[in-house]
């Protein structure tokens, strides 16, 4: 099973490992695209008004484009420790045990506008790019990641549940895929709290000592977690909130 989280335009500072090594991270096939986009990122942060335009940021946040300045040689952290915000505070890696971050290694992946996707362990720097960006040397990044992400999902075996936001699943088609609906006791679709569901259940989902392959196996992994949870479609849940 393959848990894909959403990232978050924020990102942790610093990092206590090596300089980014594309080498070194999961999917080397998309190593070519990553390294493009790094290198465009860092040419684009030499003209800082240019930066915050195609990055949609104000001049308050120069210091993003500072981050992309220095890609290439600034500190690293795992995936799961560098994105933070709501979803990540409910994933709340920190108060995994030992035996919980070894699945959780194993399990859980992050979907990056600069990298395609990450594993949870993949070390990587702190940088500002969205999903619906265009950089102007490059173009959409949909263009560029859709003829070489949809392959390296074509060609998984395991179960991939799909939690991630509509930018970043324009970026590849994943077949098979299991997503999932928040939605309140009444039916309405949650958006306030909808990351924070997510980041709960993907939790359970990296904790749950039988690792489900299989729809069912995700229910029932869920339910005994304590969601609320049905399926809907052949590849589709609906986690009932609380309130």
């Amino acid at each position: 099973m393959l848990v894909l989280l959403p990232p978050s335009e924020t990102k942790a500072p610093g990092g206590d490992g090596p300089a980014l090594n594309l080498d070194e991270l999961s999917f080397a096939e998309l190593n070519p695209v990553r390294r493009k986009l790094a290198d465009a990122l860092v040419d684009l942060a030499r003209d800082v008004p240019a930066s915050l335009r195609a990055l949609d940021l104000s001049p308050r946040q120069e210091d993003e484009v500072a981050r992309n300045a220095t890609l290439w040689s600034s500190p690293t952290l795992p995936a799961l420790e560098r994105y933070t915000g709501v979803l990540y505070d409910a994933l709340d890696i920190g108060g995994f045990t030992k035996s919980q971050l070894a699945k959780a290694g194993r399990r859980l992946a992050v979907a990056s506008a600069l990298f395609g996707i990450v594993r949870a362990t993949d070390r990587i720097p702190a940088y500002r790019l969205s999903g619906g960006s265009s950089l102007p040397s490059l173009g959409t990044l949909r263009t560029l990641w859709r003829p070489v992400l949809e392959p390296v999902f074509a060609d998984m075996d395991d179960l991939v549940v799909d939690l991630r936001s509509g930018a970043y699943a324009a970026l590849a088609r994943i077949p098979g895929a299991v997503t999932v609906r928040v939605v309140t006791p009444a039916g309405k679709v949650v958006s306030h709290h909808n990351k924070a569901y997510k980041g709960k259940l993907a939790a359970a989902l990296a904790r749950t000592p039988r690792e489900p392959s299989t729809v069912e196996g995700l229910l029932s992994a869920a339910s005994r977690a304590g969601f609320a949870i049905e399926r809907t479609g052949e590849s589709e849940l609906k986690l009932v909130t609380e309130h």
